[in-house]
């Protein structure tokens, strides 16, 4: 394998800036990519689902692969998010994530198609024996309808690429389900943000975040705090945090977080249809969620991150 990736930490779902027509603001996710980096992210997935990959041309995406690979200097990886109808497509899309030189690749099933068992599994075969990176598997039944289950997890260990399993569909169970099928074959990620705790718990190396894109620190520091089991210092935060990470689970997570985002100075709530703006009903509720978080910012405890940027 040409590229190893440290496999640990807090990985946000970073968010694609967009100018008011929504043309791709270049100098915008550069930013954004450049602020996280610097208050102590561990890696980065740039063109995930909070990333808006499938509203994207392929031009664009080949576009904030290099610009989150040019933000980030080699201080943390950059694995880029690979959602595509085929397999083929998806093949296409890892090349050039290769040729561009990214870290690795984060792949989810194909779109639109609801496969069986088989077909799921051969679509990230197929896609991972194309290229020369490391793959991780992005299971998130609730929002792609295909679910990789632990046992398809397990028909793919034969497969030296896929190294990582990123696990969203909020059965913490599936982490103790996978070690008990292949034992410590996978990294195990936490993919959805309002049981990062709990999955951490069970053996999460890592955590791809979607509300970290406004609090990275807290995010970091509350999945280390986890990490070395110092839980009575991670729960008020975890408390403090938990309104806002449930947004991580709605439909509408990329106009929530994106909202959040903005709230913090840190990118615009634009996001391209069919994404539309939250109502106003709904932007006032998460406005008051931040407001409220924002006056109860926790103080945070040591955990090795260093001095805010």
């Amino acid at each position: 394998m040409a590229k190893t990736v440290s496999w640990q930490g807090v990985f946000p779902a970073v968010t694609t800036q967009f100018h008011e027509d929504l043309s791709l603001d270049r100098d915008g996710t550069h930013r954004v990519v450049d602020a996280l980096v610097n208050d102590g992210v561990s890696g980065l997935i740039i063109g995930g689902t909070v990333g808006e990959n499938c509203s994207l041309t392929f031009a664009e995406k080949r576009e904030i692969m290099e610009i989150a690979k040019d933000a980030a200097r080699g201080r943390v990886p950059v694995v880029a998010g690979v959602a595509e109808f085929t397999t083929p497509f998806a093949v296409e899309v890892a090349r050039e994530a290769q040729r561009i030189g990214v870290d690795g690749i984060m792949v989810m099933p194909a779109l639109v198609y609801s496969s069986k068992p088989h077909e799921t599994a051969a679509h990230f075969r197929g896609v991972a024996t194309a290229v020369d990176l490391p793959v991780m598997v992005y299971n998130n039944p609730p929002i792609y309808k295909n679910d990789v289950t632990p046992e398809i997890l397990a028909s793919l260990a034969d497969c030296e690429t896929i190294v990582c399993f990123k696990e969203s569909s909020g059965d913490t169970r599936r982490f103790v389900d996978v070690r008990n099928l292949v034992g410590d074959r996978f990294t195990l990620f936490a993919g959805l943000d309002d049981t990062v705790l709990e999955s951490v718990m069970l053996g999460a190396a890592g955590w791809v975040s979607g509300m970290s894109n406004a609090f990275p620190r807290e995010g970091e520091t509350l999945f280390r705090l986890a990490r070395d089991g110092r839980y009575e210092e991670a729960m008020p935060i975890y408390e403090w945090f938990m309104p806002l990470l449930h947004l991580d689970a709605r439909p509408d997570l990329v106009q929530c977080i994106k909202l959040c985002e903005h709230l913090v100075g840190r990118g615009t709530h634009r996001t391209r249809p069919p994404r539309l703006a939250l109502s106003d009903a709904e932007r006032a509720e998460v406005e008051s969620m931040m407001k409220k978080a924002l006056a109860n910012r926790p103080t945070l405890p040591d955990v090795g991150l260093g001095a805010a940027a």
